[in-house]
């Protein structure tokens, strides 16, 4: 395997990416690596979490030693350059921004000699299925002959986050009050008025409706805010394996899993899989579902001692192997 680092200009910014690709010649089919929410970098890291044991690393090393050219890029809100990059695109973050970057790397990928164009799949984290799918929906664009969708929503982000907000109030003092006053939020939120905090809610709740309503992210979280993974992935026709490990605790693989099991119902190009033991990068958790909580799993995703799955792997192997044909022709 040898890897090696690039970049290219996307407006004033710079979008930095890693392509890792199999020793000797050969036209070889390519996966697009698409991370998850954040600050999350190529890696599958973040400056919010402790470790530098990414996932996409670990995968898109694992690829490449596998017969594919892999590509892993820095979203520009993440990365050495994010700072650089934020106050260029301060106001002006879209699901059209992420496609622009998703784009990029496409086109980088495709204009390597040691690339089968008609090869061409994507490797998603969490949020970054939902810029998959939005790429997939473009016309004329090089299409994914496959999608492999991890640890993604099924639902939109608006019913994961009031479920979980909601959840959490109902069991305050006056909880029916609490919730009223949560939707009075959002519903000024997405109307598009500034943010007020109310003082009678939790700051983790105003904090919420604070980052969705700023300015600078915008917008972006109004587009996240509604998007339904599950109506996008309806109208694919590539095949896709969707990967929700049952100790995710980020995606819920019933709820997340049911909605995208529901859409793809009747249609034979979507497979689900759900892993007993893999969490939300796809890493081994040999602990009890009902021991993990954000406080005791999310730090230890890309801690040393941290593993990719080793039957998530080998199923997401064996399903790119089946879909990308012979290597190396």
């Amino acid at each position: 395997m040898r890897a090696e680092d690039v970049s290219w200009s996307l407006g004033e910014t710079t979008v930095d990416a890693t392509v890792a690709a199999p020793d000797g010649p050969g036209r070889f089919p390519a996966v697009v690596l698409v991370a998850g929410s954040g600050p999350t970098d190529r890696n599958w890291e973040s400056p919010l979490l402790p470790g530098t044991n990414g996932s996409g690393r670990l995968i898109a090393e694992r690829l490449a030693s596998s017969g594919y050219v892999t590509i892993r890029y820095d979203k520009r809100a993440s990365g050495p350059r994010a700072q650089q990059n934020m106050a260029l695109l301060s106001g002006r973050i879209s699901l059209e921004s992420h496609f622009d970057e998703l784009q990029g790397a496409v086109s980088h990928v495709l204009g390597r000699a040691d690339v089968d164009p008609a090869r061409l799949f994507v490797l998603t984290s969490s949020e970054g299925a939902m810029h998959a799918l939005y790429y997939q929906a473009h016309a004329g664009v090089v299409p994914f002959a496959g999608m492999v969708l991890t640890g993604a929503p099924g639902r939109a982000p608006s019913d994961i986050a009031n479920f979980q907000v909601e959840t959490q109030l109902a069991v305050l003092p006056d909880g029916a009050d609490l919730i009223e006053r949560y939707h009075a939020l959002l519903e000024r939120f997405e109307s598009g008025l500034p943010f007020l905090a109310d003082s009678k809610l939790p700051d983790f709740v105003n904090n919420l409706v604070a980052a969705l309503s700023a300015p600078m992210n915008q917008p972006f979280t109004r587009e996240f805010w509604a998007f339904r993974p599950a109506e996008y992935l309806r109208k694919v026709r590539v095949p896709v394996l969707v990967v929700t490990g049952k100790k995710d605790i980020q995606t819920d693989w019933k709820l997340d899993g049911g909605a995208l099991q529901e859409a793809s119902r009747g249609r034979s190009n979507v497979t689900l899989y759900y892993p007993e033991n893999a969490n939300h990068v796809l890493k081994h958790e040999p602990r009890p579902r009902e021991e993990l909580t954000a406080a005791t799993a999310i730090p230890g995703y890309n801690t040393p001692e941290a593993r990719l799955d080793p039957e998530t792997l080998t199923t997401i192997l064996e399903w790119l192997g089946r879909h990308s044909g012979p290597h190396g022709r």
